[in-house]
């Protein structure tokens, strides 16, 4: 005797060669012996053989109508041989039942599994519905079958342009478009990116690098609601000084300005200027939430999206011939020792005199202008001539700084390589489009100008970090550990040393336009300015408060990130520059085993040929192709330049540049078709 019978949802027939009350042992055709429980068990026969059997049913069961079977269903729970009997006689064959039986369970929508062989028929505005969906997902399915051909024979469907970036990076892999370009990408044995590539998707690959970007981190567009800037109620005094910014000419967020008094009087009092936002714009207002959604402004070439509104910018920029409001650290030094006397924090207006250019006043103003109140101006602009004397103290003075920072530094700071400037020339009123001529130019890291901001904010960072400390009032830190390889820089709300920088704490204070950070620090320093001691009672944010650590994780993520989009976007333009100059070679030194850095330009690259070459080779290099969408350009050595290497120091390669790899999509062509 022979049974079909039903086994993990599939129909399965074999030979009987045991049988109790609540199973049977069952022979398959395969030799492989199983149990059936009886409640399984859907047909007993004696011929034909099995194997025959479920061939025969299939058959019927492919002719079977669904539309006339489910008419001649009864509207109650029924058998399938029952329906067989309706369906082709009332002597229908074992094939013919078995064929029914098989034709039930494959069609869920117009019959409903009420067991074992059991079924009831679905409502007809059920069956309607479920008809319409199966329809409709022929059709989506014709509609990706003809979106793949069109990929893969090299154009691109305008629906999967338009969402070409979701697809690539944040896809939904049940949309039609994502499933098309994933067909696609099997049938042709090509991968996702360079498909689309070549279907002409992409029209730009500056666009490409940005509409990525935004995707990620700006999906709603860069624009801001609208936000007025609040007024600044505190009755602050106007201080006696003539401070000036100095920024390069792109700056438009003008955090701080310096001031310098009582020259010649032998006690020199220098002024620190912060633009003060945190007078007006309150923690939890809709103004913060703006910002602190941003966390910083994201700096690139040729354009940049603020923190802030730009009428809320300009409300708080120091800007040159009007008092601004502000918050000052003001330090006294002995004149000629310059050895610190006292310190004090101000909430104030200060007239700021000058905004002073970088790109601008680098060339002219030379240690040797700075340190000979005898050499004649020259070039220099008569801005910056106004302040030649108050220049030369804090050019002495952020020497004098240095050289203490770096006794607890135990090493020098070094600065091997130059910082490099980018410039499109185009109209600055919209974004870039990726086409636009560049120029790349140099500037001297620890430049005399560039020495003084930089000893100046970090004088400012300190000092006010001591003195939350002291306070006990919270702030965000910066710390470092130490200078030993991989000790890294971290954020947190303790009052630890920052053994790179060489200072006993450091609280970005400095730019709060530009960084959420130095906004929530100025809170809290306003505070300890209002109210002294008491400080901690009054401060937006209290000891062990999580939402510092909140604001720290946020930040934290976010600038990283912000970072690695401005060196992908200077990666682009250094490309650009190549192609743009036809420079197919060009002289780099050697760092680390298959790398090199360009000496000119801001550009590291992978080499071949360089196996055999010490650290601080310099060699002249021939380059590849120019991919501007994975960013990758690589080098082949031509020859040496030098007979003995100049080993840089370990610190050279401390903040190394990425060198450009695969870009990571989302599009995984192994993933199978989500449900």
């Amino acid at each position: 005797m022979f049974v079909l019978f039903e086994e993990a949802g599939k129909f399965l027939a074999g030979r009987v060669l045991s049988e109790a009350d609540a199973s049977a042992q069952v022979e398959l055709a395969s030799g492989k012996r199983v149990k059936v429980k009886a409640a399984n068990v859907l047909l007993k026969f004696d011929k034909p053989q099995p194997a025959e059997l479920l061939l025969e049913a299939e058959a019927v069961a492919a002719g079977i109508e669904l539309d006339l079977a489910w008419e001649f269903a009864p509207d109650e729970e029924f058998g399938f041989a029952d329906l067989a009997r309706d369906y082709f006689s009332d002597k229908a064959t074992l094939a013919q039942q078995a064929g029914a039986l098989l034709r039930l369970f494959e069609a869920p929508h117009y019959f409903r599994r009420a067991g074992k062989g059991r079924f009831r028929k679905a409502p007809a505005d059920v069956l309607q519905q479920a008809l319409a969906a199966i329809e409709k997902k022929k059709q989506v399915q014709a509609q990706i079958e003809a979106w793949a051909a069109e990929l893969v024979a090299g154009s691109c469907p305008p629906a999967i342009r338009e969402q070409l970036y979701k697809i690539l990076f944040k896809p939904d892999k049940n949309a039609p478009e994502y499933k098309a370009v994933v067909e696609a990408s099997r049938n042709s044995h090509t991968a996702p990116l360079d498909l689309l590539q070549k279907a002409g998707a992409i029209d730009s690959p500056y666009q490409f690098h940005w509409k990525r970007f935004l995707l990620e981190y700006f999906p709603k567009g860069t624009g801001f609601p609208p936000l007025a800037a609040p007024a600044v109620k505190d009755d602050l005094p106007l201080a006696a000084v003539q401070a000036f910014s100095v920024d390069d000419s792109s700056t438009t967020e003008i955090d701080d300005a310096l001031s310098v008094q009582g020259l010649g009087s032998g006690t020199v009092t220098v002024g620190v200027h912060i633009a003060a936002p945190g007078l007006a714009v309150q923690p939890g207002t809709p103004l913060d939430q703006v910002a602190r959604q941003r966390l910083s402004t994201v700096y690139m070439p040729g354009y940049k999206i603020t923190m802030l509104p730009d009428d809320v910018v300009q409300a708080y920029t120091l800007q040159e011939g009007r008092a601004c409001p502000a918050l000052s650290l003001y330090v006294t030094y002995d004149e000629a020792s310059l050895l610190p006397t006292g310190s004090e924090t101000r909430l104030e207006q200060v007239p700021i005199a000058a905004n002073l250019r970088h790109d601008q006043l680098d060339e002219h103003l030379t240690e040797a202008w700075l340190d000979d109140a005898a050499s004649p101006d020259g070039g220099v602009p008569p801005a910056a001539a106004r302040f030649r004397p108050e220049l030369s103290f804090l050019f002495r003075l952020a020497r004098q700084l240095k050289a203490q920072r770096e006794v607890v530094r135990g090493k020098p700071e070094n600065f091997n390589r130059p910082d490099y400037n980018f410039r499109l020339r185009r109209d600055d009123t919209g974004e870039p489009q990726g086409a636009e001529p560049v120029e790349i130019t140099v500037r001297r890291r620890g430049a005399p100008l560039d020495l003084i901001v930089a000893e100046a904010m970090i004088l400012a960072n300190s000092t006010w970090g001591n003195w939350l400390s002291e306070l006990g009032v919270p702030a965000i830190y910066r710390s470092q550990a130490s200078l030993a390889p991989g000790v890294k820089v971290r954020m947190g709300t303790k009052a630890l040393p920052h053994a790179g920088i060489g200072v006993k704490s450091y609280a970005w204070s400095t730019s709060p336009l530009r960084r959420y950070t130095d906004l929530v620090n100025q809170w809290q320093i306003i505070a300890a300015a209002k109210h002294g001691r008491t400080a901690a009672l009054a401060a937006p944010f209290k000891p062990k408060d999580a939402e510092l650590f909140s604001i720290i994780s946020g930040f934290d993520a976010a600038y990283s990130a912000y970072n690695g989009h401005q060196a992908g976007m200077e990666r682009y333009w250094t490309l650009k520059y190549l192609q743009q100059e036809g420079v197919r070679e060009l002289d780099a030194t050697v760092f680390k085993e298959g790398l090199a850095r360009a000496d000119t330009l801001p550009l590291v690259l992978p080499v071949l040929g360089t196996a055999d070459l010490p650290r601080g080779a310099r060699v002249r290099l021939k380059l590849g192709d120019i991919d501007l969408i994975t960013l990758d350009v690589a080098g082949t050595v031509l020859q040496r330049l030098d007979t003995v290497p100049a080993v840089t120091s370990e610190e050279d390669d401390s903040d190394e540049e990425p060198v450009a790899g695969p870009i990571a999509i989302a599009v995984d062509v192994t993933d199978t078709e989500p449900s």
